[in-house]
């Protein structure tokens, strides 16, 4: 999921850089949705793994 935000954010770096800037907005809003969902599903499997674990 981090190789997915990475991706988006790499699009809307180069299509600011080519002066699309709707284009640009939406991929970084994407990108920021992306990661953020993978930072609570990488905390809640280390705190549901834990529990199964003990």
């Amino acid at each position: 999921m981090i190789g997915w935000a990475i991706t988006f954010l790499v699009i809307a770096l180069i299509a600011a850089v080519l002066g699309f800037g709707g284009i640009a907005g939406t991929a970084v809003g994407i990108a920021k949705i992306i990661f953020f969902v993978a930072i609570v599903l990488f905390v809640l499997s280390l705190i549901f793994g834990r529990r199964r674990a003990l």
